[in-house]
């Protein structure tokens, strides 16, 4: 799923960064008719093979998907991404990889 972030003045880089240091992990990405460049783009690509390959279901992509919102919606605090980066941590310690 493509989201194009222009809204919220923000692009795609700048919320591929601010995502990752949430814990969240996410690819810069090109919008349809995308006035910026490729490597800096307007949007951001969500997947979420990661996450059915852990077992996750509908609850925990419903609270990623919140805490996405949080993270964009909010780019300058950083105390958030700290409490959404330890959440993210927590959530995914319940849904360890298999070896």
């Amino acid at each position: 799923m493509l989201v194009d972030l222009r809204a919220l003045n923000l692009t795609g880089k700048v919320g591929a960064n601010l995502l990752e240091e949430a814990g969240i992990v996410v690819n810069k990405n090109t919008i349809p008719y995308d006035p910026k460049p490729p490597a800096v783009c307007s949007g951001i690509r969500l997947g979420t093979p990661a996450l059915s390959a852990r077992g996750m279901g509908v609850a925990e992509m419903e609270a990623i998907a919140g805490w996405i919102n949080d993270v964009v919606c909010h780019p300058e605090d950083a105390s958030r991404r700290a409490r959404i980066a330890a959440a993210v941590r927590e959530l995914c310690a319940g849904f360890p990889l298999e070896r």
